[in-house]
């Protein structure tokens, strides 16, 4: 299968699509929440969903714990997710449609307008994803929750647009690294092809995300790389940057996007680490691996989770301690 032909999907699969459309069809206002401080394809999935719910007739209050990241402010919709952080509704929704979570703690403080039996889709395609929904629409495989949602829409039978295909372009494009990492399958390259025929703008969107900088990004790049560590054997880089680096260079948290993989991108590393400092002391770790080790089992160590190759978690330790954990525990996968 490289297309939407639902024949090569599996049963359960094909069962858990159809489950998540009468989800959809069975309610008529829904609240729509990815994980907290949302990156490209949580904001796209968001979108995404938004979307579906107008086509099929239904209302959609779209939130996150975090802000939309400027430079994913381009897409009409994004200006409608609210910020829980900035701003607490007092409605309480029965109906949630939660996307992009691996667990139900990636929701945050949105979850305090869940009513006490509400029900939840969850849509994801992280493998550490614990099914906390009332439904469940996960696909391990898929490079990017908008690949799932694509599904969704393709068994619909919904005729998609621009708006949506732009999202889902953008959701791709950002969860496999510009179409660089090991997840861009086949697949993925056929419903890009199909965003494009959509008209989703392919160049504007790549010079976007992927090449333009902005002062304050390379100035917090060049403090990070100033500190980049290698271990013994050159298998293991890591750099971080503090919570002063931000406020001095005026970057803000997308300006970290990426910055990990110049650690994982040199020759012979194994693991990139980075460690972000955080206003109140707690140190956020980024992994990638280059495939030998699975980042996700070490993030879930420590209370976090993601894919294989790209993980992370929040440890309530500075930056100096909170490396020699990560380090030591990456060093003890490379070892086995």
């Amino acid at each position: 299968m490289i297309a939407g032909d639902s024949a090569a999907f599996s049963v359960d699969y094909l069962d858990q699509l159809q489950k998540a459309l009468d989800f959809i069809r069975g309610g008529n206002r829904f609240l729509v929440v990815s994980h907290v401080q949302p990156d490209g394809d949580a904001i796209s999935s968001t979108i995404v969903v938004g979307w579906l719910l107008e086509q099929l007739g239904k209302q959609a209050v779209l939130m996150n714990e975090g802000k939309v990241p400027v430079r994913l402010q381009f897409m009409d919709r994004s200006a409608m997710i609210i910020n829980y952080s900035h701003s607490q509704p007092t409605e309480k929704f029965d109906r949630v449609i939660a996307i992009d979570c691996a667990d139900s703690r990636r929701i945050g403080l949105v979850s305090t307008l869940f009513t006490q039996d509400a029900q939840l889709l969850n849509i994801d395609h992280h493998p550490t994803n614990d099914a906390f929904g009332t439904a469940n629409l996960i696909r391990v495989d898929a490079a990017a929750t908008v690949e799932i949602l694509y599904d969704l829409i393709e068994h619909g039978a919904i005729p998609l647009d621009k708006e949506a295909a732009t999202a889902i372009y953008t959701g791709l494009l950002t969860d496999t690294g510009g179409f660089r990492y090991s997840n861009t399958t086949p697949r993925v390259m056929h419903i890009a092809s199909r965003m494009l025929a959509e008209s989703a703008p392919a160049h504007f969107i790549a010079n976007l995300l992927l090449e333009q900088m902005t002062k304050a990004q390379l100035l917090v790049l060049q403090r990070g790389l100033s500190r980049l560590l290698f271990s013994d054997d050159n298998k293991i880089a890591s750099l971080y940057v503090t919570y002063a680096d931000m406020a001095e260079t005026g970057a803000v948290g997308d300006d970290l996007e990426g910055l990990v993989n110049y650690a994982l991108n040199v020759e012979g590393v194994e693991v990139g680490i980075l460690l972000k400092e955080t206003e109140n002391g707690e140190v956020k770790v980024s992994m990638r691996s280059a495939g030998k080790v699975d980042v996700s089992a070490i993030a879930q160590s420590f209370g976090g989770g993601g894919h294989v190759r790209a993980a992370g978690c929040k440890l309530e330790h500075g930056i100096s301690e909170a490396t020699t954990f990560v380090v030591n525990a990456v060093r003890e996968a490379l070892d086995k």
